[in-house]
């Protein structure tokens, strides 16, 4: 008999068994990710600051490409405009995937993550601002700078604390990030577009179009698909939008349900599975290593930077004001839906993510570029403050998670249990349906 209790709706309950496996697939991909990441950045903060950081810089601002197309770029901009832009087509189709046939297509799931997204980008923005509302030339320009969470990078700090977290707060954690990444796009694209030109924006519509076209059709060559990207590509860098946004706009071209019912895997997944190796492995990192080398002596030192109000409002952005914003929607929507957090789940639990998503770097790094200017003093403060910021944050979240690790253990070893053997965790075949 069903009590009234058991109608209460639950947050961060447990999803399907093929998406919490599919979930743990992409979860390892972007840990060794995390990890190629994380040494990226220090050999480039070690070079940076070594007597060898002016061969860093040469390297760094080495042009190549045609310059009658105007993509006579550096080395650091096709990191920035052109590996990025695989990022944020990888992001794109795991964000399309959840809410057309992942477990968030429920509206009553999607809100959480949604809303804990946009709460971990409000207060850390209304933060920065405070800090540098009187501060004046130009400092206001970076207000989006510490509202981005890098997934790799909080991955990787998970696998260093070595935690059994619950597949619900995986799964959490995961699509918070992803929402988190078209959101930072949509700033991109709004606010720090200089220059716009709408012809060659009007001409990407063309390539964009055959693409969708293509795939909707089901069509995976790869030589007929990926000509048509590059040119989309270009024509959005020509026309002074950030050329990342052609990765999320072809992303959402791609379909996500197979034609035929049966075994196999949609376009948007196939796709997914080919790239984000390519993302993680080699996209992130080689961004992070031209990005995050930064001169402290050159930057005035440490001492500068932590009394510049930009630094200290992206620092305190970061580490509190993402705790504040993610923790405080999910308390929200708790309050407002009258859910309560699903059996085992602690409040000290969402604290912990809450944290862990203060750990910004990819696109924080990016917006601090096109905010101040690559290279500009400001810049160079904005990168300390990128890289101090996430670290208390990963190393508070470390304190909490690890505090709870014993608890996580236990949960996991419930979850995995099998006692029939037929490769799917009894916990999964509780309710029908779910496996």
């Amino acid at each position: 008999m069903t009590t009234p209790t058991d109608r209460t709706p639950r947050l961060l309950s447990r999803g399907s068994w093929p998406e919490v496996r599919r979930i743990g697939d992409i979860l390892r991909t972007e840990t060794v990710g995390g990890v190629l990441l994380l040494a990226a950045a220090v050999l480039a903060l070690a070079w940076a600051n070594s007597p060898w950081s002016d061969a860093y810089r040469r390297i760094s601002d080495f042009e190549i490409g045609p310059a009658g197309l105007h993509l006579d770029l550096s080395l650091a901009q096709w990191a920035a405009d052109g590996l990025l832009a695989i990022f944020f087509f990888v992001a794109g189709l795991e964000l399309k995937r959840e809410f057309v046939a992942g477990d968030l297509r429920e509206p009553r799931r999607a809100l959480l993550p949604v809303a804990a997204a946009l709460g971990g980008m409000t207060v850390p923005a209304v933060i920065y601002t405070v800090f540098n509302a009187r501060t004046g030339d130009g400092a206001l320009a970076g207000w989006a700078i510490p509202t981005a969470t890098d997934i790799a990078f909080a991955l990787a700090v998970l696998g260093v604390i070595n935690t059994h977290l619950p597949a619900a707060m995986r799964t959490f954690l995961l699509t918070l990030a992803v929402v988190d990444d078209l959101l930072a796009i949509v700033i991109i694209a709004v606010f720090y577009t200089g220059s716009l030109h709408f012809g060659p924006l009007l001409l990407a519509l063309a390539p964009l179009a055959v693409f969708g076209l293509l795939v909707q059709r089901r069509v995976r060559s790869w030589w007929l698909l990926l000509p048509l990207a590059v040119v989309t590509w270009a024509l959005v860098h020509a026309s002074g939008v950030h050329a990342t946004v052609a990765g999320v706009a072809l992303a959402f071209t791609v379909p996500v349900l197979r034609r035929k019912p049966g075994p196999g895997t949609g376009l948007a997944e196939h796709f997914e599975h080919r790239f984000r190796p390519l993302s993680a492995g080699v996209a992130v990192p080689v961004f992070a290593f031209f990005a995050a080398g930064v001169s402290i002596a050159g930057a005035g030192g440490l001492g500068a930077t932590l009394t510049d109000s930009v630094a200290v409002g992206v620092v305190v952005g970061l580490v509190v004001g993402k705790a504040v914003g993610v923790f405080g929607a999910t308390w929200l929507v708790q309050r407002f839906s009258r859910a309560r957090l699903a059996e085992g789940i602690d409040w000290w639990d969402v604290f912990g993510l809450a944290l862990l998503a203060g750990v910004g770097f990819t696109v924080s790094l990016l917006i601090g570029e096109l905010a101040f200017g690559a290279g500009s003093e400001r810049d160079d403060h904005t990168k300390i403050g990128v890289l101090l910021g996430s670290l208390l944050a990963a190393l508070l979240a470390t304190v909490v998670l690890r505090a709870r690790n014993r608890h996580y253990r236990r949960l996991c070893t419930v979850e995995e249990r099998d006692s029939d053997a037929d490769g799917v965790p009894d916990v999964y075949q509780e309710r029908p349906g779910l496996a």
